[in-house]
């Protein structure tokens, strides 16, 4: 079921975007399994064409490493496909969330590499799949879906013994559709400074962001210590006995005790897991 424009504005979003993305289209539906499965789906059907897909509800939403992502009511999911030819993909879910987080409130923080938290909880989060490589008979080029999930309203998920964070706690006149509407021009602008330029010009931007700086972390391989930011690739900096060590592909899956899951609350120590690069799917 796609809705209507005047609800979305679509037109007006495909008719500010296209001058920089020929081709580009807007597509919103009420109902889908996975914005992001959809465009990937298109993508290895052979077609490349940029395009935002918005959902307001997803029956079966994915997370990084698979996980599931718990798309209520009051939930805003949106996808991006567009063919994009950086020299350097590290750092790119980076550059996504400091972008989506800037357009929305000065106090969001980031969690290296894919979340965005609101007062220690997730407010958002951000999944990359790439397909195609060799587009428009330029090797380097691949076709790149960008699917972002954003708490609107209260979500109620299962097993968690924090509560996730949700947007209209702290702008509660905001709507789905404006959301939208403040995040994916400048988003796009961001993909192409990052394609032309990498991770280098969003890292001192990120670093005000950053929600792990000066926290104590530990290792996968139980080596602890203390995260310094990141640098211009976008890799996580963390200062152990035995030196820096900067981590490509490595996430924050659980915080202080190893067996108590939650999306949100940072203690002193934090358990970081090894995970594939950058949150992107090659």
């Amino acid at each position: 079921m796609t809705l209507s424009d005047t609800e979305w504005h679509s037109h007006a979003l495909q008719q500010a975007l296209a001058p920089q993305w020929p081709g580009f289209t807007v597509e919103v539906v009420q109902d889908i399994d996975s914005t992001n499965a959809e465009l990937m789906s298109r993508a290895r059907a052979g077609h490349h064409e940029p395009i935002l897909l918005v959902a307001k509800h997803q029956s079966a939403g994915q997370g990084r490493l698979g996980r599931r992502w718990y798309s209520g009511n009051g939930s805003l999911t949106f996808s991006l496909g567009i063919p994009l030819t950086p020299q350097d993909w590290s750092g790119l879910s980076l550059a996504v969330g400091l972008s989506v987080a800037q357009s929305l409130h000065p106090d969001i923080m980031l969690k290296w590499p894919n979340d965005l938290w609101w007062n220690k909880r997730k407010l958002a989060g951000i999944l990359i799949e790439t397909t195609g490589r060799g587009l428009l008979s330029n090797q380097a080029s691949r076709y790149v879906v960008i699917g972002v999930g954003l708490n609107m309203g209260c979500v109620a998920v299962p097993d968690l013994s924090t509560k996730p964070a949700w947007l209209n706690e702290f702008l509660p006149t905001m709507g789905a559709a404006q959301a939208l509407a403040c995040t994916v021009g400048p988003l796009m602008n961001t993909l192409l400074t990052f394609e032309q330029q990498g991770f280098a010009p969003f890292q001192a931007a990120y670093h005000a962001r950053d929600a792990l700086t000066q926290l104590t972390v530990t290792l996968s391989d139980g080596v602890q210590g203390v995260v310094l930011g990141v640098n211009g690739v976008g890799a996580l900096q963390v200062q152990t006995a035995q030196g820096l060590r900067r981590i490509t592909s490595t996430e924050v899956s659980q915080y202080g005790e190893r067996t108590a899951p939650s999306l949100g609350v940072v203690q002193k120590s934090l358990f970081l897991n090894h995970a594939t690069l950058d949150n992107v799917k090659v």
